[in-house]
């Protein structure tokens, strides 16, 4: 199979991004819609500007919560999947309930997360570790459970011990999907920063995030405002997606085949 020209790679986005927006004004010429019902491209970039300085402000405040959610995740979404992948019988009793935790609706224990973690910052770190844990604790778990067995066999040949197997066999082996979990997870984290402002967070000594300007564009009907709130926070995910593609690529490119193939 011939590899994709890189040009090629780079233009395509282009031309996706530039027909999305072309379609965009297309809709807002034909449909006759206000401004505050759908901004057009060009709205959205001057509201943007106009409100840059608080959305700027929002956006780091929002970050804070967002990586110290995701940083959390990590790391316990690391020690679970190692627990949930040395012993079958942690497993079977555990993963249920991971998919219990999963599978209840946020909105339904913010009011606990705010008895439990309080309001402002510690309940808004809660709610991203919730949203970005089970899809990193999933991945390393498969990545562990996933081993060749050769390789297995291998280590269990020349007397390896559990700690062994699992640390330099298992471990490695399970890299790359441990950092897929992570790339979902940084697509998650910052919406789940929002969302726990919006629902958890508050605006005091001047801290509010995007979430909590989402709550005050929309009362104020400044919908250019609310689109370019959106915008900064496609960015802000972005920015936590190509930090953990450049992750992926310090760990995995000198030594596994999705670095080594030109087929792709």
């Amino acid at each position: 199979m011939k590899k994709t020209p890189t040009l090629l790679i780079w233009t395509l986005p282009v031309v996706c991004g530039v027909l999305f927006v072309a379609i965009w004004y297309a809709v807002r010429h034909f449909s006759g819609l206000q401004s505050w019902i759908l901004p057009t491209p060009g709205e959205v970039i001057e509201a943007a500007w106009r409100e840059h300085d608080r959305l700027m402000r929002a956006a780091g405040n929002t970050m804070i919560g967002a990586l110290a959610g995701f940083l959390l995740a990590g790391s316990l979404g690391f020690v679970t999947a190692l627990l949930l992948g040395v012993s079958r019988g942690l497993r079977a009793g555990l993963y249920p309930w991971l998919l219990v935790l999963q599978m209840t609706p946020v909105i339904v224990l913010t009011p606990i997360i705010v008895l439990w973690a309080g309001p402002g910052l510690p309940g808004i770190i809660t709610v991203t570790w919730l949203i970005s844990f089970f899809p990193i604790v999933a991945n390393m778990t498969q990545g562990l459970l996933s081993t060749d067995m050769n390789h297995v066999a291998l280590f269990r040949m020349a007397n390896a011990s559990r700690l062994q197997e699992m640390l330099l066999l298992r471990v490695p082996s399970a890299m790359p999907y441990y950092l897929a979990g992570l790339r979902i997870a940084a697509t998650l984290a910052p919406i789940g920063a929002i969302f726990g402002e919006y629902m958890v967070g508050n605006s005091a000594g001047g801290s509010g995030g995007l979430g909590f300007m989402v709550y005050v564009y929309n009362t104020r009907i400044m919908i250019p405002a609310l689109f370019a709130t959106a915008l900064t926070s496609c960015l802000l995910g972005f920015i936590f997606v190509a930090a953990v593609s450049l992750l992926n690529w310090a760990v995995l490119h000198k030594w596994h085949d999705s670095y080594e193939r030109d087929d792709h």
